[in-house]
């Protein structure tokens, strides 16, 4: 019996210019391609050279053209705000077209960076398929970031307009915007000509008379504006992510093999079709926000969700639930952070019971380690596929997955099955040699890259080498480690700098967080290696309890510590854990281990431009104090 996903792959790795090729005709082109895959300048690869395309005329034109004008393509659901509202395929383009005329009238065009620095608002989305529309470039930066490292993607992106809004609302908490933007405008070298803002009902932003336009005045008398014929290769935007250097690295994305590459994978990997409604609960100043809130489901066709919210608190455990049941979604994308947030809230699922999720086929869960509790947990609660991936800024769609609209493989718990097609994934050691299966070593994909992952980092080609490709030649360091099993299974254990060498022994601390996160009374947990003078590292747990657990701590920690010592031995040498409220993460929800490990080891550490809530770094200092360990801040 034939296999699609194998025959794909297949395809994919010996003829990745016949595979290609052909996915690409169901996108439209002004011109077609010369080439499919241009290799001539390794390790450089560009894409459907000499092609023609506009990513925003097929994300909305070509649906209104082809008769789902009427059709929902974005629903906006901000319980914090009590708001929904709906956008047809034929209002959104109207909408696009008119803040493109803003954008053009103020003098940006084909080329031109424009930073967005917004809330998960509609205007976010309408103003990224606006530059993409004209062939401008856009920058999005989380709302909220940090004056200092918005300052730097200033200076970086060099953007003539900026576009924001007055606020954004975490929870029940009212983060103005406008002070940021001002101070990071000031401290920035690089100034831009014009500040587009929003004005939200919660907060007024004061304007600066000659640089900042009010967004609705704008649009009263813009001319919309018509769609830009661009090179396939020409940047769509650049997405900044965290470097080792303090220097921002920014992942530039193409727009002829992103198109080509995101739009088949919504029926490829998601398995959602033309009029389905699709959600990813992320933010769009993250790659999934980008990729699978805007231009995935757009692309096909979807129906795409807009959420202003948490998955708890707005107002509890089951608005996404809620969502889900609203908006009849078929699929939802999230990070495994939520879902251990809903399930220490609600641990049995009663807030499921008062909504219909009959039309809920799957949930795929990416951006951190899934730990086997919180999978069976949402198995056993939602009783439909729960699919683990694994994918990166930087690769802009999911590397390894299981593939549903494909072949839908049996999942094996702590692995996001096999490699995508296009994605060839290898095991090397240090030497860059093969490794046989089974044994751990740095995961790599053999160039050339699929088409929509990167092809460089903005204005910094020595930067993407010096990142990415120098450390294995002919590969891409992903960064992190793990292992093939027989059945070509992928097993993605930790970061490569997430390895702790134990008196000799190389061992996982995603592993051990697998082992505790087994224990019925923890909700989540790290574990990290902290110096040790006479084993060089020891690996030291921290956890957070379910919601109402009423048990002595000290048992529980004492549990946690055999459970490790039972599954891993004496070699682990996993002897202490604490018991913390929470832990320090990313606004996406990324545990932030670097800097416990810095707090543990007492070196110095910055307040992460990312980090959630600063004041839980306090709680950490008291939390590795209690079981010996030290801290220092820059």
């Amino acid at each position: 019996m034939s296999n699609p996903y194998i025959e794909a792959f297949e395809k994919s790795i010996n003829d990745p210019e016949a595979f290609w090729g052909e996915i690409a005709e169901d996108c439209h082109w002004y011109k077609k391609w010369d080439k499919v895959l241009d290799d001539s300048n390794k390790p450089f690869y560009r894409w459907f050279v000499g092609g023609e395309c506009n990513t925003c005329y097929n994300a909305l034109d070509l649906h209104v053209e082809n008769g789902r004008g009427d059709q929902a393509a974005l629903i906006y659901d901000s319980p914090v705000t009590n708001t929904i509202k709906k956008y047809t395929f034929s209002e959104l383009k109207d909408e696009v077209a008119k803040f493109a005329g803003v954008l053009k009238g103020l003098g940006v065009g084909k080329g031109d960076r424009v930073i967005i620095y917004m809330p998960m608002i509609p205007q976010s989305v309408i103003a990224m398929l606006a530059c993409a529309r004209i062939g401008a470039i856009h920058s999005v930066v989380f709302g909220g970031f940090a004056a200092k490292e918005l300052a730097t993607r200033i200076n970086d992106a060099k953007p003539k307009v900026i576009v924001t809004a007055s606020c954004g609302i975490e929870v029940k908490r009212i983060i103005p915007y406008k002070p940021l933007l001002d101070g990071a405008i000031e401290m920035a070298a690089f100034k831009p000509d014009k500040c587009v803002i929003f004005q939200r009902p919660m907060e007024t932003a004061s304007m600066i008379e000659g640089r900042d336009v009010d967004w609705d005045e704008a649009v009263k008398d813009a001319k919309p504006a018509d769609c830009v014929p661009v090179a396939a290769t020409d940047p769509l935007y650049i997405l900044y992510t965290s470097g080792t250097t303090g220097k921002p690295k920014g992942v530039v994305r193409d727009n002829g093999g992103h198109m080509v590459a995101l739009k088949w994978t919504m029926k490829a990997i998601y398995n959602v079709d033309a009029g389905d409604t699709y959600w990813a609960a992320s933010d769009v100043g993250w790659v999934v926000g980008h990729s699978y809130i805007v231009y995935g489901p757009l692309l096909k066709g979807c129906t795409t969700i807009v959420f202003e919210g948490k998955p708890v608190g707005t107002p509890d455990a089951g608005v996404f639930w809620r969502v889900i049941s609203e908006h009849k979604v078929k699929a939802l994308f999230t990070a495994p952070t939520a879902f251990r947030a809903i399930k220490r809230e609600d641990s049995k699922a009663q807030l499921m019971k008062d909504y219909d999720l009959s039309q809920f086929n799957a949930l795929f869960l990416a951006g951190e380690r899934l730990d086997p509790d919180t999978l069976h947990w949402a198995e056993k609660s939602l009783n439909v596929p729960v699919i683990d991936h694994w994918w990166q800024t930087e690769t802009g769609w999911a590397i390894c997955a299981n593939c549903l609209g494909l072949h839908h493989y049996p999942v094996k718990q702590g692995s996001p099955t096999k490699p995508a097609p296009g994605w060839n994934v290898q095991v090397v050691d240090e030497n860059n040699q093969l490794v046989k299966a089974g044994e751990i070593g740095a995961l790599v994909v053999k160039l050339p890259l699929p088409p929509g992952s990167l092809p460089t980092l903005w204005k910094n080609d020595e930067g993407f080498k010096e990142a990415y490709l120098n450390e294995f030649p002919g590969y891409y360091k992903t960064a992190d480690a793990g292992f093939i099993d027989e059945d070509g299974y992928v097993f993605v254990m930790t970061r490569t700098d997430d390895i702790i060498n134990v008196a000799g022994h190389r061992l996982s601390t995603g592993g051990m967080e697998e082992i505790l996160a087994d224990h019925p009374d923890v909700a989540e947990c790290a574990v990290l290696g902290v110096e040790d003078q006479l084993k060089g590292q020891v690996p030291v747990g921290f956890l957070v309890l379910n919601a109402g657990v009423d048990r002595s701590v000290d048992d529980i920690i004492k549990e946690a510590v055999q459970m490790v010592r039972d599954r891993i031995g004496a070699v682990a040498s996993f002897k202490k854990a604490t018991v913390v409220k929470r832990l320090p993460k990313t606004r996406s929800g990324k545990i932030l281990r670097g800097t416990i490990q810095k707090i543990a080891d007492k070196k110095e550490y910055a307040v992460p431009a990312t980090i959630d809530d600063p004041e839980i770094l306090n709680e950490m200092e008291e939390a590795v104090q209690k079981i010996g360990y030290g801290k220092a801040r820059s």
